[in-house]
């Protein structure tokens, strides 16, 4: 890869940005067509995806610039209908590349299964559960050929007890090692098939058999440092480090802190075909994992009067399986960011929520977030008031040099053939 940061990439048209994008990635004349096409799917792809189908509905993708990820650049493919996203992350990114980008680790591809045991079960099922481990097992990853035949699978079982009012259940849970996958159906079907052995052992009834979308192991972290200069000078510095004590200590606050980290990780799940829910549910589990609901980063001044910023979040992604790896465009932008491994992907996903966060949180204590926002927002106000394609950015411009940005703003430009 020729490198990640291309200049004025924002300002040239289709064509030019596919080409430089074709270069920096070295992608193949297939990839481009994937990407220059209406979405990788037609109806008959989406027919089989979906039950009572009735057609396929576009996401803007877009590219994410500047990104240094464990000192490797990084083109980032944004699947997102929202203004700013991507300008965002790649404001921020650019700010993390001036002290060398992100370090970013992620845990062991490791789901969790479990099966539910209701009614009856021994007062001992602990015990009988670990003296029938390996009939368990067994079971379970007979239900995974693929896993089996590459030493991965379920690795171990545990329990737990739960209590449900003045009730209580137990939780026979599987360690599965999923591999390159997302492991969902892997893990799902083991649980199923690890169920008689189960009952067996603890004398209990299995209700639900199921993974859990909570994958504590599959922690991944994201670490940058942003120069003083670069955020606004030393009370600039002080000033982010206030909002995230908010978002830290106010839930209210900590909802919307990481409903914008998750604007830029969800956007790479959409574009390279994840599970969005999955991601987005796990995401919000873990900043309630200490009782009380939290921001999902963390921001400090270090030594040198710098900003510190750092990120965690569990994130189960895959590069085989599922969407990931049917779907042409998810695959040609996994090409793109050189994704060959689940954890080289959701390294790129913590670094993007981190830089995402660094940027909404640094326009919210600078100029506020909405003078840039609505400067992008503006070309779908003109678009929603009528403006064809072609005159969209010319009346976005209007608005915007009056200061007046809304719908009814550019339906009163159009009326007058401005």
């Amino acid at each position: 890869m020729a490198g990640s940061s291309i200049p004025r990439f924002y300002e040239r048209d289709r064509a030019s940005r596919l080409e430089a994008l074709r270069e920096a990635a070295s992608l193949d004349e297939a990839d481009i067509a994937v990407l220059s096409g209406g979405g990788g799917i037609g109806f008959e792809e989406a027919d089989a995806m979906v039950e009572n189908a009735v057609g396929t509905m576009g996401v803007p993708l877009g590219i994410a610039t500047n990104f240094v990820v464990n000192s490797r650049d990084v083109l980032v493919p944004m699947a997102t209908e929202e203004s700013s996203v991507i300008a965002a992350a790649s404001r921020g990114a650019r700010a993390a590349r001036a002290t060398g980008g992100f370090a970013a680790s992620a845990g062991e591809a490791r789901m969790v299964g479990q099966v539910q045991i209701v009614g009856g079960y021994a007062d001992d099922a602990e015990a009988r559960v670990a003296a029938a481990s390996g009939e368990i097992l067994g079971a379970a990853n007979s239900a995974s050929r693929t896993l089996r035949r590459l030493g991965r699978g379920a690795r171990s079982v545990s329990c737990r007890r739960v209590r449900t009012g003045d009730a209580e259940q137990l939780v026979v849970e599987l360690d599965v090692d999923v591999g390159d996958a997302m492991g969902a159906n892997a893990t799902n079907s083991m649980c199923e098939a690890a169920a008689p052995a189960i009952e067996a052992a603890t004398g209990g009834r299995a209700l639900m058999r199921i993974l859990s979308n909570y994958s504590p192991r599959r922690m991944a972290s994201a670490t940058a440092t942003f120069l003083a200069a670069e955020v606004g000078g030393e009370g600039a510095v002080r000033d982010m480090v206030l909002a995230y004590e908010l978002a830290r200590h106010d839930m209210f606050r900590a909802v919307t802190h990481n409903k914008g980290i998750m604007n830029g990780i969800v956007a790479v799940a959409t574009a390279t075909g994840q599970d969005v829910r999955a991601i987005e549910a796990a995401a919000h589990a873990h900043a309630s994992a200490g009782g009380a609901y939290t921001s999902l980063s963390g921001w400090s001044v270090d030594a040198e009067g710098n900003l510190a910023g750092r990120l965690e979040v569990p994130l189960a992604v895959g590069t085989v399986g599922g969407i990931s790896g049917i779907h042409p465009t998810a695959r040609a932008c996994a090409r793109v960011m050189r994704a060959s491994a689940p954890a080289d992907l959701a390294c790129v996903m913590a670094a993007v929520g981190l830089a995402q966060n660094y940027s909404a949180m640094r326009a919210l204590v600078t100029t506020g977030i909405q003078a840039g926002h609505m400067r992008l927002h503006a070309r779908n106000l003109a678009i929603a008031a009528g403006a064809p394609p072609a005159r969209a950015a010319a009346v976005a411009a209007r608005m915007v040099s009056e200061g007046d940005i809304s719908e009814a703003r550019a339906r009163e430009i159009l009326a007058g053939g401005q």
